[in-house]
C-alpha cells in the first residue's frame, strides 16, 4: 500500500486561510510542496487543482517531469470547494471535463472530483443525487476515453449509503470514491461501516484524523478539527485493514484541513507525524508480526 500526502494539508500556505486561522509567515509553491513530499520519502501526492498557478501545457509538463523524477504517484484533485454544487452548476461540469486534459498532462490516472459540499448539506439530498447521477453518466464516457478514473469525494455532503447509491446508479468502473475518513465523522456517519460497502469502489483516499475542538459549536464543521493520524477519534487502522483486504492499490493520502489548535499551527509537523503513523499502520496490515508494536 502506498503512503502519500494531499496538498490541501498546506492550504494556508497556498493562500486559503479560514477566518478562524492566522495567515502563515510565508507562502508555499506547488514545487515546494512536491519537494517536501520528496524529503518525506512518500510514494505519491494528491495535488489540488485550485493550488496550481497555471494549467498551461508547458507548466503541467514541468510538474509531470518533477513528479516523474522523484518517482511519485499522483492524483489530480479537482473540485474544491463546492464542485458540481449538487448537480446544479453546468459551468463547473464543463470545467471538470476540461480537467481530464490537465490530469493527463501530469500523468495522473485518477482524478478526485467533488459532486456537492458542506454548503449544500442541508438541501434535499435526493434531487442532488439524481442530478449528479445524470452528470456522471455523461462524464464517465469522457473518463473512459481519457483512461482516467474519477474518484468522487464524500465532501461533508452525503453519507456512505448515499455515496453507494450514486456509484451503483452510474455503474461504471470509471467512477469510484475518494474515501475521506474524517468527513463521514463530520456527518455523524460511521466511516468503518461506510468502508464495509465502499472499499471495493475506493480509488483514492484522504486519511484524516479528528479531535473535538472545545468551545466550538457542534454545528460548525471544524468542531471535529484535524489531528495527526493516530491522535484522534477515527479508527484509521481498521479502515486501512479493510482497504488492504480489498486489494486497494491507490494512495493513502494524508489530509489535514482545519488543524486543531493543540498543534500550534504546525502543519509540517502534523504531516510528518501522520506519515510516520501511516507507515506503521501499513506495515501492521501487510506484515502483522513485523508491524506489531
Amino acid at each position: 500500500m502506498k503512503v502519500g500526502i494531499d496538498s490541501y494539508c498546506f492550504h494556508r500556505f497556498f493562500g486559503e486561510v479560514y477566518p478562524q486561522q492566522r495567515p502563515p509567515e510565508r507562502s508555499m509553491t506547488l514545487e515546494e510542496f512536491i519537494e517536501f513530499a520528496r524529503t518525506l520519502g512518500v510514494d505519491g501526492v494528491s495535488l489540488e487543482s485550485c493550488f496550481f498557478p497555471s494549467v498551461q501545457s508547458s507548466y503541467l509538463a514541468e510538474v509531470r517531469s518533477m513528479l516523474d523524477s522523484y518517482g511519485l504517484d499522483r492524483v489530480y484533485a479537482w473540485g474544491h470547494p463546492d464542485g458540481l454544487e449538487g448537480g446544479t452548476n453546468e459551468a463547473a461540469y464543463n470545467e471538470m471535463i476540461r480537467s481530464f486534459d490537465h490530469a493527463s498532462a501530469i500523468g495522473a490516472k485518477v482524478m478526485r472530483v467533488v459532486g456537492s459540499s458542506l454548503r449544500f448539506r442541508n438541501e434535499a439530498h435526493p434531487p442532488q443525487l439524481e442530478r449528479l447521477k445524470q452528470m456522471f453518466r455523461r462524464a464517465v464516457k469522457v473518463a473512459e476515453e481519457c483512461g482516467i478514473r474519477m474518484a468522487i469525494e464524500n465532501h461533508i455532503d452525503f453519507n456512505g449509503q448515499e455515496m453507494l447509491s450514486l456509484l451503483k446508479a452510474v455503474d461504471s468502473p470509471f467512477l469510484g470514491i475518494n474515501f475521506d475518513t474524517g468527513n463521514f465523522v463530520r456527518l455523524l456517519d460511521d466511516p468503518v461501516r461506510a468502508m464495509d460497502t465502499l472499499a471495493p469502489y475506493t480509488y483514492a483516499t484522504h486519511i484524516k484524523d479528528l479531535k473535538v475542538q472545545r468551545g466550538v459549536p457542534a454545528s460548525e464543521w471544524y468542531f471535529f478539527s484535524s489531528a495527526p493520524v493516530g491522535e484522534g477519534v477515527v479508527d484509521n487502522a481498521k479502515l486501512i485493514e479493510k482497504l488492504w483486504r480489498c486489494g486497494f492499490d491507490g494512495l493513502l493520502a494524508v489530509e489535514t484541513d482545519f488543524l486543531h489548535p493543540d498543534y500550534g499551527g504546525d502543519e509540517h509537523a502534523a504531516v510528518r507525524a501522520s506519515v510516520s503513523e501511516l507507515r506503521r499502520l501499513v506495515a501492521q496490515v501487510e506484515s502483522p508480526v513485523a508491524g506489531t508494536v
